[in-house]
Parts: structure tokens; C-alpha cells; sequence
């Protein structure tokens, strides 16, 4: 294995998606996640990586990104889209809920969900997936989007298994 101070060469190669056919296009977006997480084990960049995937991959999306769990609190993460509100406490807004909860949280609509926490006013759907280690919650992978009811099951699933990557990825390692 290379040296930490080596550079590793990537095996990714852009792609489009439709999203039309979204098992499909989830799987194929499951094996570019794992050309670019080989050979790394460092939580953190694999987090960037990933969240830069999902937000270049999907369409109608305007946040994706990771918060992880220190203590009692969700800790803002590696994202990409417009700055996101840094901390809050499990069992707050749609992240928290989804923490506590240990299980994937579709929501159609925002502004219907009590206790959401608005970063973008723009966001009207989300979707929080936790990140579980064995039986251990380390944090959640959160998407938005400005369009309400973008989310669906075919996106937990396929979300799920990119989040799963993420973890297996960095389980156990050095570098996390």
C-alpha cells in the first residue's frame, strides 16, 4: 500500500446519469463510488469524494453531504452546496431525527416535518440516511433538493448502498 504522502491515482470516470431507470442508474453510480474509495481508508476524503459524486450525479438536488456524530451532536461534514448549518443535537430537524432513529428518513416536504432545521430556504424535500458501523450510528449522509417529493424509496435504497461504501470503506482503518 502506498505511503499516506503518496499520491494514489484515481479510477474514476464521469459519467451521466438520467436517473430514469434509478436502480440502474444507482448501481452504476455504486460501482464509480467504489473506483473512487479503492485503496482509501481515510474517513473524511472519502466523504468529499462522495459528497461531490451525489451532488455532480443527481439531478434536481442543491445539497449533499455528511455530518457525523461527536458526542451528542451532528458535526458538519465534508458537502458540497451553499454553507450548511455546522452542529445540531440528535434528535433535531431531519439529520437528528434519522440519527436517533437509525433508519433512513424520506421527506416530501420540509416544511412539514416538525422541528426541521432550515440551512437553504431553497430545500423543500430530504432524505438522511444514518452511516451505522456495525450496530454504532457515526454520523448520517443528508441530500436536499428544491423540489418537493424529489425523493422516493428507488433513492433510499440506492443512497443506502453509496452510504454503505462510505463505511466500509473506512471501517476498522487507520485514518478515519
Amino acid at each position: 500500500m502506498a505511503s499516506p504522502s503518496q499520491a494514489r491515482p484515481m479510477s474514476y470516470t464521469a459519467q451521466r446519469y438520467d436517473f430514469r431507470d434509478k436502480p440502474g442508474d444507482y448501481a452504476r453510480l455504486a460501482q464509480d463510488l467504489s473506483g473512487l474509495l479503492a485503496g482509501e481508508s481515510d474517513r473524511i476524503a472519502n466523504a468529499a469524494n462522495t459528497a461531490a459524486l451525489i451532488f455532480a450525479a443527481l439531478p434536481e438536488i442543491n445539497w449533499a453531504g455528511f455530518y457525523f456524530l461527536r458526542g451528542t451532536e451532528l458535526v458538519l461534514g465534508p458537502f458540497q452546496g451553499k454553507p450548511a448549518c455546522v452542529r445540531s443535537m440528535l434528535g433535531q430537524g431531519v439529520c437528528g431525527a434519522a440519527a436517533v432513529q437509525r433508519r433512513t428518513l424520506v421527506v416530501p416536504d420540509v416544511q412539514k416535518f416538525p422541528g426541521h432545521i432550515t440551512c437553504d430556504a431553497a430545500s423543500r424535500a430530504e432524505i438522511v440516511v444514518p452511516l451505522l458501523e456495525g450496530g454504532t450510528l457515526i454520523g448520517v449522509l443528508d441530500v436536499d433538493s428544491p423540489r418537493a417529493a424529489r425523493f422516493d424509496e428507488a433513492d433510499a435504497r440506492g443512497l443506502e448502498a453509496l452510504a454503505a461504501l462510505v463505511v466500509t470503506a473506512s471501517a476498522a482503518r487507520p485514518g478515519r
